[in-house]
C-alpha cells in the first residue's frame, strides 16, 4: 500500500509519492499505471520525492513512464505540498504562519528556489526561479511534412517553441508530435506554439514530451516567453497565458522567474501491488 498525495498548476497534475515507500519499485511501469485517467488516478506526472533541510529532492517521471528533468509546475505542486504540511505543523505547535516562506528543491534539471508570496490555504502562490536560458537559437524544422521556423532552448528541459498564430488543433497535434520525436531532439522536447498578442502578453498552446497535450506548463512558459522576447517582440516581463490560465513570467539577468499557484486537491491510498524493478 503507498500512500500518494495529488496537486496541479492550472490544470497541469501531478502525483507525489515519498522515495522511502517505493525503494525497489519500478518507477516507470509505476508511473505509466498511476497517471493513467481510466485504471489509474491520473495525472500528467509522478514525482517521488524527498524531504531536505532546504526544502525537497525530487525526480520526475512523465505519464508515460519517461523520465523528465524538471517541470515548472510539478516543483510549485511539490512546494504547495510541503508548505501545507509545515503550516500545519506550526499550527499545531501554536507558532505564526509567514506567507513568505522559501524552499530549494533539487531537480535532475539543477536547483529551483521557490518563494512563497500568497497563502490561500490549499491554494500557494510561488515565484520561482527556473534558470537562465541555454542554448538559445532560431532553426529551421522539416517535420510533419513542412518546414517549421522554430526556437530551441534548454531551461533544465528541452524545449522548441513555433512564434506564430495558433494553429489548428489538427496541425498542432501533427506537429507537436512531429517535434516532440524529431532526430533533431535525442532526448525528445517539449513544444510550445506561442502568439505574442502585445508586449505583455503570449497565448501559448503545449505539446509536453512524454504526455502530448497539457493544459499548461511551467517550463513552457518560461521557454515561449524568452523565444517571444529575443525573436518575436514580447517584453522581457509578460503574462504567458495557456488553455489552464496566466502565469507572469519575467526574464531577468540572474534567472527567469515563474509566477503562479499551486495546490494540494487530494491525497489517498494506491491499493495495486507496485511493480517489482528491474
Amino acid at each position: 500500500m503507498l500512500r500518494f498525495s495529488k496537486a496541479h498548476a492550472y490544470g497541469n497534475d501531478f502525483l507525489y509519492v515519498l522515495r522511502d515507500g517505493v525503494g525497489g519499485v519500478a518507477l516507470d511501469e509505476l508511473a505509466r499505471e498511476m497517471c493513467d485517467r481510466h485504471t489509474g488516478i491520473g495525472a500528467d506526472g509522478l514525482i517521488v520525492y524527498a524531504r531536505t533541510a532546504e526544502g525537497a529532492s525530487m525526480r520526475l517521471f512523465n505519464a508515460d513512464g519517461s523520465r523528465a528533468e524538471v517541470s515548472g509546475n510539478g516543483v510549485r505542486g511539490l512546494g504547495a505540498l510541503l508548505v501545507r504540511d509545515d503550516d500545519a505543523g506550526r499550527a499545531r505547535a501554536g507558532e505564526a504562519i509567514a506567507t513568505a516562506v522559501t524552499l530549494a528543491v533539487e531537480t535532475e534539471g539543477g536547483v529551483k528556489h521557490l518563494t512563497r508570496t500568497e497563502n490561500a490555504g490549499i491554494r500557494q502562490t510561488f515565484r520561482a526561479s527556473m534558470g537562465l536560458p541555454v542554448g538559445l537559437r532560431q532553426v529551421a524544422i522539416v517535420a510533419a511534412g513542412e518546414t517549421v521556423p522554430a526556437v530551441v532552448l534548454n531551461l533544465g528541459n528541452p524545449q522548441c517553441v513555433v512564434l506564430g498564430a495558433i494553429p489548428e488543433q489538427d496541425r498542432f497535434r501533427r506537429l507537436g508530435d512531429a517535434l516532440e520525436h524529431h532526430q533533431l531532439f535525442p532526448e525528445g522536447t517539449n513544444v510550445e506554439f506561442a502568439r505574442v498578442d502585445a508586449p505583455g502578453r503570449v497565448t501559448i498552446l503545449i505539446w509536453e514530451r512524454g504526455v502530448g497535450p497539457t493544459s499548461s506548463s511551467g517550463t513552457g512558459s518560461c521557454a515561449a516567453l524568452v523565444a517571444a522576447a529575443a525573436f518575436g517582440g514580447a517584453a522581457r516581463d509578460a503574462e504567458v497565458v495557456a488553455p489552464g490560465g496566466a502565469q507572469r513570467v519575467e526574464w531577468l539577468g540572474d534567472s527567469v522567474y515563474l509566477t503562479g499557484w499551486a495546490e494540494v486537491v487530494c491525497e489517498g491510498e494506491w491499493l495495486r501491488r507496485l511493480p517489482p524493478g528491474r
